[in-house]
C-alpha cells in the first residue's frame, strides 16, 4: 500500500509524542491531518505546521476536543488510519481526579465511535502507557518484571493519571471487541515507559521538570530510584510500524528499553552540562531524609514506594515487531535537555551563551 492511499489522523498533534510521530510521517512521505483544541493559538498552530518543511503534503490542521464527541466526526472523516495520542497529563497535583480521568476515557470512545461512522479507518493506533501495566503494584519486596499480559488494577492506585490511562486502554479493547463485523477495524496499542528526548515545540511535558531541577540544582540530593525510560523518537517510530506491520494489530507493545539510577542520569548531564556552567547535584539523599519529608510531602511519598526497586519489561515485541532499535539513553537526556535550554525552560548560562553551543 503506497503512502500517498493513506490517510494519517494524529490526535492532540501539539503534544510531546504527536510532535515526533507527525514529523516522522511526514518524512516518510505520508499525508497527514492533526487535531487540536483551537487553531486560534497562531503561535502554537504555526509550530506544529513547520515540523518537517520539506513534507510531500502539508499538515492539515483541524480542531477537536476530548470532550466534545461531535467534534471527532469531522476530524477522522476520510482518514484510513487514526493514531490516538490526546490524553490530558497532568503538569501538578491534581485536585478532581475526574479532570483526568474524564477526557481520557469518553475522548478515546469519542474517537472510537467516529473512526465506526467513518467506515474508512482500517486500523487505529493507541497510545496508552506503562503505567496500565504496573500502577497500584507493590513492588517494595524486590524488583520485578513485567509484559504486556500484565495490567494495572485501577482500583489499587490513587494516582489519576495511571487510573486514566489504565481506564482509557480497557474501554478501548472492550468498544473493538464489540464492534459489528460490518464496521470492524484494528487496533493497536503502544505502551511507553518514561518519554524522554528532544522537545520540538516549546510545549511543557510532564517529564521536563525532572531534568528541570537536576540542571538547575533545584534537587541538592538525589534519590534512591530507577527509571525506566524511552526516547520519544522511539515512541513515535514503534507508533508508525503499529500503523503499517500486520502483526501489531490486537496487541499491546511496551516500549521501555532503559533502566538507570538517578544518580547515573545526575552522572551523564554533568559531564555534559558542568563544562558549560550548570551545577548537576552528585550526592544521594539518605533514606531517613525522605522519610521525614514524605510526612509533609505528597510526592516524597511516591519517591519512598519505589525507593531502590528497580522494574524490568520483556520487549520481544519492540524488537522483533515493530523493530525498534533503542536510542542511546545518554543521547535521549542531553538531547533532551539542549532542547530545553533552545526553548527557554532552562536558562542559558554565560559559558553556554559563550560558546555558542547549536545544538
Amino acid at each position: 500500500m503506497a503512502t500517498s492511499s493513506y490517510k494519517i489522523l494524529v490526535t492532540g498533534a501539539s503534544g510531546y509524542i504527536a510532535s515526533h510521530i507527525i514529523k516522522q510521517l511526514q518524512h516518510l512521505g505520508y499525508r497527514v491531518r492533526g487535531t487540536v483544541r483551537s487553531i486560534e493559538n497562531k503561535y502554537k498552530v504555526s509550530q506544529i505546521c513547520e515540523l518537517y518543511p520539506q513534507a510531500k503534503y502539508p499538515l492539515q490542521l483541524v480542531e477537536a476536543d476530548l470532550l466534545k464527541a461531535d467534534t471527532w466526526h469531522e476530524a477522522v472523516h476520510g482518514c484510513t488510519h487514526v493514531i490516538h495520542t490526546a490524553s490530558p497529563v497532568p503538569l501538578e497535583a491534581v485536585k478532581n481526579e475526574n479532570d483526568v480521568i474524564v477526557p481520557a476515557v469518553e475522548g478515546t470512545l469519542a474517537v472510537l465511535r467516529a473512526c465506526q461512522d467513518a467506515k474508512t479507518v482500517k486500523r487505529v493506533i493507541l497510545t496508552s502507557s506503562t503505567a496500565a501495566i504496573t500502577g497500584g503494584i507493590d513492588t517494595r519486596n524486590g524488583d520485578a518484571t513485567f509484559s504486556e499480559e500484565n495490567w494495572t488494577d485501577p482500583l489499587k492506585t490513587r494516582l489519576p493519571y495511571v487510573r486514566s490511562k489504565t481506564l482509557a486502554e480497557k474501554e478501548a479493547w472492550k468498544f473493538i471487541s464489540q464492534l459489528p463485523k460490518r464496521s470492524q477495524f484494528e487496533m493497536a496499542v503502544i505502551n511507553p515507559s518514561v518519554v524522554m528526548g528532544p522537545l520540538l515545540c516549546a510545549n511543557q511535558t510532564a517529564t521536563m521538570e525532572l531534568l528541570s531541577r537536576l540542571m538547575t540544582n533545584r534537587l541538592p540530593l538525589i534519590p534512591h530510584i530507577n527509571m525506566t525510560i524511552v526516547d520519544v523518537r522511539d515512541v513515535a517510530a514503534a507508533h508508525v510500524a503499529a500503523m503499517t506491520v500486520p502483526e501489531t494489530a490486537g496487541h499491546r507493545h511496551v516500549v521501555a528499553p532503559h533502566n538507570i539510577w538517578l544518580k547515573d542520569i545526575a552522572e551523564i548531564l554533568r559531564t555534559e552540562f558542568q563544562p558549560l556552567g550548570y551545577h548537576i547535584p552528585r550526592l544521594e539523599a539518605p533514606y531517613f531524609i525522605v522519610k521525614v519529608w514524605s510526612m509533609f510531602d505528597e510526592r516524597a511519598r511516591l519517591v519512598l514506594m519505589n525507593w531502590g526497586v528497580t522494574s524490568r519489561y520483556e520487549m520481544g515485541r519492540m524488537h522483533s515487531v515493530l523493530g525498534i532499535e533503542p536510542y542511546p539513553i545518554r543521547d535521549t537526556l542531553i538531547d533532551m535537555a539542549h532542547s530545553m535550554i533552545r526553548f527557554g525552560f532552562i536558562e542559558k548560562t554565560k559559558e553556554y551563551l559563550r560558546m555558542n553551543v547549536q545544538q
